[in-house]
């Protein structure tokens, strides 16, 4: 009996001591058989740019990341003094939930911190009815708006995530509408909050929510974003760091079902350390540069015109990336030419592969001779 006892404890124990290497194992990401997700990718929010993938144009079920969604459209279109009314289908949305009741009214603001500390589903119903006026009119807001940010290959079929025929997204799209929705400052607030306190309009019930992105406490300036599961989706995770000037959005899309509840810290952390560690901005370009001149421009009143860039270029690069530039400038021959106009490209390419163009703009304008000017011109030779 003691030797069975003993054996016991010994496999608890080594239970435990599995899971903790779960939370904490750390590695660079190099290869994508490192990171157990089926789909994921890392970004760098402010531009955008892509700086590890794996399958993250796939079409997969996105569990309660979907709510990103649901609470962006809803802080856009709706006002958070706006009064919702629960209808009984909200009432009887399945869990996770809240369990508000037909016939009860609260501000929206209350009921987006409900959304995404706790990821209620009838409160997703609830919000998708009062801003949209049906949940298939939400869920078509929220389609139209992914389209708009350019997640292309994203549709809404639920506002709460639930598993439903035509519900998907990439984790590229996702990685945009996280971008995206990240610049909305109440949104930022919402989402960092720890815990929130409401009630009913009529102050009958009262309500604490907690949030449950354990992520907020792993990571070194992590802010964000927001935790699903179901079935089809499995586990799923969006999750911001910010750091100094660098911040990197990681998604992750069916990354393990039960019992593999930790899996999607472990790649999480694996991708920023490897996004931290391993690039640094760079500025390739600067706004105001002049990069050409135009000469011998005919039937000009000034036969010249010099070319700015039109912006700053700043690039999160590993130290091995080579970045070269290519100025395409267009055939301009003759006058006239209006300040500011484009005149032609700047072409940046990574490793061989272009990222990004840049207007190149006149810095002056350049006028048309005229019959009078000449006139007056041949006058002046004349007289003086």
């Amino acid at each position: 009996m003691r030797i069975m006892m003993k054996k016991i404890l010994t496999l608890i124990i080594a239970v435990i001591f599995m899971s903790n290497i779960i939370c904490v194992f750390k590695i660079y990401a190099v290869d994508q058989n490192e990171i157990i997700a089926k789909s994921a990718i890392l970004i760098d929010k402010v531009t955008g740019r892509v700086l590890w993938e794996k399958n993250s144009d796939e079409k997969m079920a996105m569990a309660s990341t979907t709510k990103i969604m649901t609470c962006i459209v809803a802080l856009e279109y709706g006002a958070s003094d706006q009064i919702i009314a629960v209808s009984r289908k909200a009432e009887i949305a399945p869990k996770v939930k809240l369990y508000i009741k037909e016939g009860e009214n609260y501000s929206l603001e209350d009921l987006l911190y409900a959304l995404m500390l706790e990821s209620s589903n009838d409160v997703a119903v609830a919000v998708a009815e009062g801003v949209g006026g049906s949940v298939e009119e939400f869920c078509d807001m929220m389609t139209k708006k992914a389209k708009e940010i350019g997640a292309l290959n994203t549709t809404f079929k639920t506002p709460n995530g639930l598993d439903a025929d035509g519900h998907y997204t990439t984790a590229y799209d996702l990685a945009l509408i996280t971008k995206y929705a990240l610049e909305n400052s109440e949104f930022n607030k919402i989402i960092n909050t720890p815990a929130y306190h409401f009630s009913d309009t009529n102050k009958k019930r009262s309500f604490a929510v907690d949030n449950k992105n354990a992520f907020l406490n792993m990571y070194k300036g992590a802010n964000g974003v927001k935790t699903g599961y179901t079935g089809d989706a499995g586990y799923c995770f969006v999750g911001s760091v910010k750091q100094d000037d660098m911040e990197l959005i990681v998604v992750l899309l069916a990354c393990g079902w039960p019992n593999n509840r930790t899996y999607r810290w472990r790649d999480t952390i694996a991708l920023m350390d490897y996004g931290f560690k391993n690039y640094s901005y760079k500025t390739i370009l600067k706004d105001k540069t002049i990069v050409t001149k135009l000469d011998n421009i005919r039937f000009a009143k000034k036969d010249t015109v010099e070319g700015l860039l039109s912006q700053d270029v700043k690039i999160l690069l590993r130290e091995n990336e080579k970045v070269d530039v290519i100025y395409n400038i267009f055939p301009i021959e003759e006058a006239p030419i209006i300040k500011d106009a484009n005149i032609g490209k700047a072409m940046i390419y990574i490793d061989n592969q272009l990222y990004t163009t840049v207007d190149i703009k006149a810095a002056n304008k350049v006028e048309r001779i005229t019959y009078e000017y000449c006139c007056n011109y041949v006058w002046k030779l004349f007289v003086y």
